[in-house]
């Protein structure tokens, strides 16, 4: 029997099927850009945990610690936010700047900018809705592509 939580999960992610990336980290991708992150979050987990001990596991792990960082901060709670930071920036930081895709470098700068964000403010102002989001960027050809895999 499928889970209410499958059945939602597979629906946000019946777009993305049918591509050559995995449709849970296009999904993942997508809902992350549109500041769903708890979405995010949840589409990313279904990858994550089969894959935890694998080559690609901390860089699952990353990615789900980066959107609950967000998660963290749209509803102001800063200290937890930025621990989720510097987990995501220790698990993506062990990847090559581009994986499966990805723009990793592009997202530890953007880590970095947050961190700092919250660091200036001593952890009492939050600058979510203050800042520029951060997009996760997908390569294609050895340069950015667009920032939306529903694009293109």
């Amino acid at each position: 029997m499928v889970s209410r939580k499958a059945e939602k999960i597979n629906q946000w992610i019946r777009p993305f099927q049918g591509r050559e990336e995995d449709a849970h980290f296009l999904g993942f991708v997508d809902f992350f850009n549109r500041q769903q992150y708890y979405e995010a979050h949840e589409i990313l987990e279904v990858l994550w945990l089969p894959a935890r001990s694998n080559t690609d596991g901390a860089f699952y792990k990353g990615l789900i610690q980066l959107a609950g960082a967000f998660v963290h901060l749209q509803k102001g709670r800063l200290r937890p936010a930025a621990a989720l930071f510097k987990l995501a920036q220790m698990n993506l930081g062990q990847y090559p700047l581009a994986h499966r895709r990805l723009d990793v470098a592009s997202v530890l700068q953007g880590i970095a900018g947050w961190l700092s964000e919250i660091e200036i403010g001593h952890s009492t102002s939050n600058p979510f809705g203050k800042r520029n989001y951060l997009l996760l960027r997908l390569m294609q050809g050895g340069r950015r592509g667009p920032t939306s895999p529903l694009m293109g």
